[in-house]
């Protein structure tokens, strides 16, 4: 092979390395820059305490443990 032809292959490969790198650069940059901007004008709404009943401890209904207990055992009969 002759020199001129391996010069001009490795040029060629530089060319396109250097141009994928830039690509993903500004990609990650653009991606990055979007992502502030939505975080900025459109924010995740906060999530409230949750407040206790009454009496100031935390008591579930007996109506929705015996629902859970049920379905807790029905997925246990099936597997």
């Amino acid at each position: 092979m002759t020199p001129d032809l391996m010069l001009g292959g490795l040029s060629l490969m530089l060319y396109g390395m250097g141009v994928v790198i830039v690509f993903l650069a500004l990609l990650v940059l653009a991606t990055a820059a979007m992502s502030g901007l939505v975080n900025r004008f459109f924010p995740e709404p906060r999530r409230e305490a949750v407040e206790t009943t009454a009496s100031g401890t935390d008591e579930v209904d007996p109506q929705i443990l015996a629902a859970i207990q049920m379905a807790l055992d029905q997925h246990r009969n099936r597997h």
